[in-house]
């Protein structure tokens, strides 16, 4: 046993001469490489598990000494191919287990010697596709898993459909992801037809995968050396790639992390891009050995972090692009060895200092971007104004942001002596006080603002939170988050930085998403409170990371289904609590991956006890977990029984309705592609956003459509860092097109049709960052528009006829202050400035000749100046030579000059000369002029009676006392303990109308607050006085009267006594109780005289009681006092062609009735009996109706109507027990549980 451990290498001698070991334990490390050989001494081992661990290439004829081997655990890796004599020699292999790695590639004939192979698991790879016939030769196959992978279902890929349908149990949930038209379909269910390939798009996908010298993937494209990958949606870097490619393009995917090793075999490189992904990781060697790459694109990524040694031995790199990342380091040697680097950007990322000496190896720079960083120019920082000014190769106007003094000023400008270090000054910038520098960007930090910290305890519970704090002190071991409004646990890699973790408490929070991979480093994490949150369904990649977690707490949230992914991976888990969810189903196999569970608590769900659920009966009977007992609570007739104690054939399906089990399915909208947080909604003739957009989408990409206006749902998406629109038909914007987008950095709308933007319309959106307002028809822009937009770096607005008169002076100053426009803007007029570019034309060119234009230019007019939009326009070059006369604006003449839109509306005029106007009207407001407010509450949603309350553009509904949600659409639980209104016991039943309560006997009143006067028909005989009680009434006599209801006048003397009239028995004794005889029935006796047989002891094992010529059968009512110990037994049966059934089982009662057809109903009582006490049944039957009843409780009734028979009265009834011939014809013919004589 070596796991656990820090192996990062198995080289070829380190297991020489064990040749007796058997078992090799080595999962759990950091193992990245084994040499071909390493195993070749043990020709006894039988099991080696390498499960999680960090290896991305399986060596040929690894295993060909392995002759003995039977259980192989590769899973949990980075393996990206398996070549074809990968398992050649291990000939006895059992047990393969490849899932959760990234396996792309499947050699031809890479499974061909294991004919013995019993389990198999290919599932959460990258796998597209797989040669013909790669499983045909494992008669034995038991355990096959295929789910979870990116399967192209072409005609290369039916021959799997018809191997799958002849292995209905294996292969579960094994779905295409491609073509779009089969997308989620399972394999097994599409027809030969439809795996179809048509001409050059599927011939990519038709190359066979084969190892030697790699091959180009399937999705890319491949010529000149040139490997195109771009935008392809991929989320890894592909493997087995041509060795000879020198330049790789893998921008705008969603790739996550760069493996190690990732390049190293690729020697020929020359270019890599890698831009516009979504890398968070880059392992230090991935580039290790390119030592002819000379460019390395890496911006638009989510990097924080260089790690040590990074761009180690990359001496011909000459350009390297790490701008609009999140770098928060830079180490004092990270380009040590960069001495040919000519270009080097690192603009826009979250650098505060620097250490000195960073770029001192750099030789060879020239051109050097730091700008849009929160450089704190403190005195560590004066080395590099030392070498700006030394080397004037900053040219992106790095500025410093901390302290106030130097705030916005250019570092390269500064004076030496200004960059100090003073106890006096904050240097810190606001949102970033809890980070501590040091040379090394690692050292702790400080507690989060508003929390408290002590002793391994960061306790931030109660602060209304929205998100997790982005630093956390690295000694943390337990972190309060409850009690906070966190709606998003995102995947910000927060928990890697924790290393001695123990406990995460996120109770009672709004939590409703939890991204993949949220949890990632978070292996020391044992417990983790997800308690009262939104959750509706859970996956395995929502707890990825969390490898040594033991304890999991998700009661109280809306989970409706359990699939066999929701879980995996939590193999340590004891205690698992699902307690009052919405789970109706769990699919087969859910907690099989819950390997160290004992506590597993499922109680207050409505469990649907379909055939769907059968499973589950028989692994909570087998499975010694403590459970509760969970409940059914459907279908009525196994209401409230335990879901153990119901008989597996009880679990049934009505026919035609066998639901499908729960599967995980991504949330997206049908005209869509979803890539974790990017949705791509391109070119589809979209006029309004699609239903189903993840709430926690991030780029949203709607570009190429129909849209007029800036959809208003786009608020609701708060998380949203990238929008474009381009390419549409939008005319205007408004002051509320982009509200509640405090995280967007980058908005394009180009090549739209905008005239006119006003004042406030990008307001609030201070992380933005780029801006493309490229291709429209705008003229001018009014001052002040980009007052908000701090963080803005890039403005794109070339293609547009701007009007460079004085109006716009103010834009040429603005643009030229940071560089924020590329040089590409053009002016369109006056005739003196047509042509020259905004960015080099000094501001003093842009003047305004004689007047300004005049007031009726603007439009529309609202008299709201936040709403004013100027709209300059040179006129049409037929009418120059009026400008020449001294003119500067030319007033079309059209249905807007009189600015006829209220309210800030947006006048557009119609085509035509005076062909009128129409007005787009902001949000609160209608009319053909805007000058009517429209009614929010005008078509509300509000329900249950919650009241309207409007708001200037939307509205809020106040909810009756107890109801809650958004529109009051939660009822209240009207039976929790302070609001049950049920008294004296009774039943408290919700109801979307309020509580119904069902009295206990004796009770009346809407809450059962009334004892029943039960003397209203008392039957008290010779003037006695009737008592009330409960549930019944007792007669007072006048004296010398006697009897229950005083019916026996006094007897006189010489009369016989009262025993000697009674004539008890069978041998019961007689006594005088008052003015009336008892009879002491013995047992088993009873009857006003103990004249009536009623109980029977069944000792022997055979005995029964035989009746025969039954009277009005099967109407009767029958009940039986039952006393016994033992769970299972014959208490009635009747049956011949027909049946009806009463048997105990697991200790309740289960009555089975069929009158002529099967399968034969059945109905369950809620309890139990067999506790040794006296229980009370009663059974009526009516036909086809049949209704129980234990100890007088409420009935459970199965109806048979429909079926075409009733019961033979002809054959006897049997109670407890029956004969033996009769016993094996009930068997055969009909679903008995048990032949046991009852005992008791």
């Amino acid at each position: 046993e070596l796991n656990g451990n820090n192996i990062t290498r198995i080289n070829k001698n380190d297991f020489a001469g064990l040749k007796q070991l058997r078992v090799l334990q080595l999962m759990e490390n950091q193992i990245s490489v084994v040499e071909r050989g390493a195993f070749d001494d043990m020709k006894e081992l039988e099991r080696l598990r390498l499960n999680r661990n960090q290896l991305h290439t399986l060596p040929e004829l690894l295993f060909q000494n392995n002759q003995a081997l039977s259980r192989l655990d590769l899973s949990e890796n980075f393996i990206q191919a398996i070549p074809r004599k990968a398992f050649r020699g291990a000939t006895d292999l059992k047990n393969l287990q490849l899932d959760k790695n990234q396996i792309s590639c499947i050699e031809d004939g890479a499974f061909r010697a294991l004919r013995g192979l019993e389990v198999l698991t290919l599932n959460n790879n990258n796998i597209t596709s797989i040669p013909v016939s790669s499983f045909n030769h494992m008669p034995k196959l038991r355990t096959f898993r295929l789910h979870s992978n990116h399967l192209f279902c072409d005609c290369h890929l039916a021959w799997l459909s018809q191997w799958l349908r002849q292995r209905p149990t294996i292969g579960l949930f094994t779905q295409c992801a491609a073509p779009a038209q089969l997308r989620g379909l399972n394999v097994a269910e599409i027809q030969k037809n439809e795996f179809s390939c048509s001409g050059q798009t599927d011939s990519a996908h038709a190359q066979l995968c084969s190892l030697s010298s790699g091959s180009c993937p399937a999705m890319c494209t491949c010529s000149n050396g040139i490997v195109d990958c771009r935008g392809k949606g991929l989320t890894a870097i592909p493997a087995n790639l041509p060795e000879t490619m020198t330049e790789i393009r893998l921008e705008l995917n969603g790739i996550k992390s760069i493996p190690p090793g990732a390049f190293s075999p690729y020697k020929k490189l020359r270019r890599i891009d890698l831009s516009n992904n979504q890398i968070s990781e880059i392992a230090p060697d991935a580039f290790q050995g390119l030592r002819s790459l000379n460019s390395l694109v890496l911006y638009g990524n989510k990097i924080t972090d260089l790690p040590k040694g990074v761009f180690g031995g990359l001496f011909a790199l000459q350009l390297l692009l790490l701008n609009a990342n999140k770098i928060n380091c830079v180490r004092a040697d990270a380009f040590q060895d960069l001495q040919n680097l000519s270009l080097l950007s690192l603009y826009d990322n979250k650098i505060q200092s620097l250490a000195k000496g960073t770029f001192t190896s750099l030789r060879a720079i020239q051109t050097l971007h730091l700008a849009q960083n929160p450089f704190i120019c403190d005195c560590n920082l004066k080395w590099l104004a030392d070498f700006l000014r030394a080397n004037p190769v900053e040219t992106s106007g790095a500025r410093c942001a901390s302290p106030r003094r130097l705030a916005n000023k250019r570092i390269g400008q500064i004076k030496s002596k200004k960059f100090r270090c003073s106890a006096k000054e904050q240097y810190f910038i606001p949102g970033t006080e809890d980070y501590q520098l040091n040379s090394e960007c690692n050292s702790d930090v400080i507690c989060p603002p508003k929390c408290r910290c002590e002793s391994g305890v960061v306790e931030c519970s109660n602060l209304k939170l929205t998100k997790i704090p982005d630093r956390i002190p690295q000694s943390t071991a337990e972190l309060r988050l409850n009690n906070n409004e966190i709606s998003i646990l995102e995947a910000t890699g927060i928990f890697k930085k924790l290393p001695h973790l123990k406990k995460i408490n996120l109770s009672n929070n709004k939590v409703s998403e939890i991204e993949d991979g949220a949890f990632e480093g978070a292996s020391s994490v044992n417990e983790l409170h997800l308690t009262v949150n939104q959750l509706e369904s859970v996956r395995s990649g929502m707890f990825r990371g969390l490898d040594g977690l033991r304890t999991l707490m998700l009661r109280n949230n809306r989970i409706s289904c359990i699939h066999n992914d929701s879980f995996t991976g939590l193999r340590n888990v004891r205690l698992l609590s699902l307690y009052d969810n919405q789970i109706s189903t769990i699919a087969p196999g859910a907690f099989d991956t819950l390997q160290s569970l004992s506590t597993l608590n499922l109680l207050a769900n409505p469990f649907n006890c379909n055939c769907q659920l059968a499973w589950l009966g028989d692994w909570l009977r087998k499975r010694k977990i403590v459970t509760g007992n969970p409940r059914c609570q459907h279908p009525d007739f196994l209401r409230q029984i335990p879901l153990q104690d119901v008989a597996f054939p009880d679990f049934r399906c009505e026919e035609g309705k066998e639901e499908t089990s729960c599967i995980p399915r991504p949330q997206c909208p049908q005209e869509c592609t979803c890539l974790d947080t990017v949705v791509r909604c391109s070119n589809k003739h979209l006029k309004a956003l699609p239903k189903g957009i993840p709430k926690n989408v991030t780029e949203l990409y709607l570009d190429g459509n129909q849209f007029t206006q800036v959809p208003g749902q786009l608020s609701t998406f708060k998380y949203l860092q990238l929008v474009d629109l381009s390419n549409n038909k939008i005319s205007s914007l408004s002051n509320s097109s982009f509200t509640n987008m405090s995280q967007l950095t980058t908005l394009i709308l180009s090549y739209n049709s905008l005239q006119c933007i006003p004042p406030l319309a990008f307001e609030g959106l201070r992380s933005l960052r780029l801006l493309s307002l490229h291709g429209n028809d705008i003229s001018s822009l009014p001052e002040g528009i980009f007052a908000d937009v701090t963080s803005l770096s890039h403005l794109a607005i070339g293609a547009n006829p701007l009007y460079c008169s004085c109006n716009l002076r103010w834009l040429s100053s603005w643009v030229k202050t940071g560089y924020k426009e590329p040089g590409i803007a053009r002016c369109a007029g006056p005739p003196d400035m047509e042509g020259k570019l905004l960015l080099t034309t000094p501001a003093k060119k842009f003047e305004c000749q004689g007047e300004r234009c005049p007031r009726s230019l603007s439009m529309p007019s609202s008299g709201n100046p936040a709403e004013q939009c100027f709209v300059l326009r040179h006129p049409p070059r037929s009418h120059l030579s009026i400008l020449s006369q001294g003119r500067d604006c030319e007033v079309a003449l059209s249905g807007c000059s009189s600015n006829p839109c209220a309210n800030g509306g947006t006048c557009q005029p119609q085509e035509g000369e005076g062909a009128g106007f129409r007005c787009l009207c902001p949000v609160g407001f209608e009319g053909p002029s805007c000058h009517t407010t429209s009614d929010p509450c005008k078509e509300h949603s509000c329900e249950n009676g919650g009241s309207c309350v409007p708001s200037a553009t939307n509205y809020t509904c106040l909810c009756p006392a107890h109801y809650t949600g958004e529109f009051c659409e939660q009822p209240p639980n009207f039976c929790s303990a302070e609001l049950n209104p049920c008294q004296h016991d009774s039943t408290c039943i919700s109801t979307s109308q309020g509580p119904r309560c069902e009295c206990a006997p004796g009770y009346v009143g809407s809450n059962c607050s009334k004892d029943f006067d039960d003397c209203q028909d008392h039957r008290c005989q010779n003037n006695a006085r009737c008592l009330d009680e409960v549930n019944g009434y007792s007669c007072l006599c006048t004296e010398g009267y006697s009897g229950q209801l005083c019916e026996m006048p006094p007897h006189t003397a010489g009369q016989p006594g009262l025993c000697e009239r009674a004539e008890c028995q069978n041998g019961a004794p007689c006594v005088e109780r008052g003015a009336r005889a008892l009879c002491q029935c013995l047992p088993g006796f009873g009857g006003p005289k103990c004249e009536k047989l009623l109980s029977v002891n069944f000792v022997d094992r055979d005995t029964y009681l035989q009746f025969t010529d039954l009277q009005d059968w099967p109407r009767a009512n029958i009940t039986l006092q039952v006393s016994t110990a033992e769970g299972n037994g014959i208490l009635l049966y009747n049956g011949d062609s027909d049946h009806m059934a009463v048997e105990l089982y697991q200790g309740h009662v289960r009555v089975s009735y069929d009158p002529g057809t099967h399968p034969s109903s059945a109905i369950y009582s809620a309890e139990t009996i067999n506790d040794g006490q006296f229980h009370t049944v009663e059974l009526v039957t009516f036909d086809q109706m049949v209704n129980l009843s234990i100890d007088g409780g409420s009935p459970m009734t199965m109806d048979n109507s429909g079926k075409h028979y009733t019961l033979n009265s002809e054959a006897p009834l049997y109670v407890g027990g029956m004969p033996v011939d009769v016993n094996s014809a009930a068997f055969r013919l009909w679903q008995l549980l048990n032949g046991t004589s009852f005992h008791g």
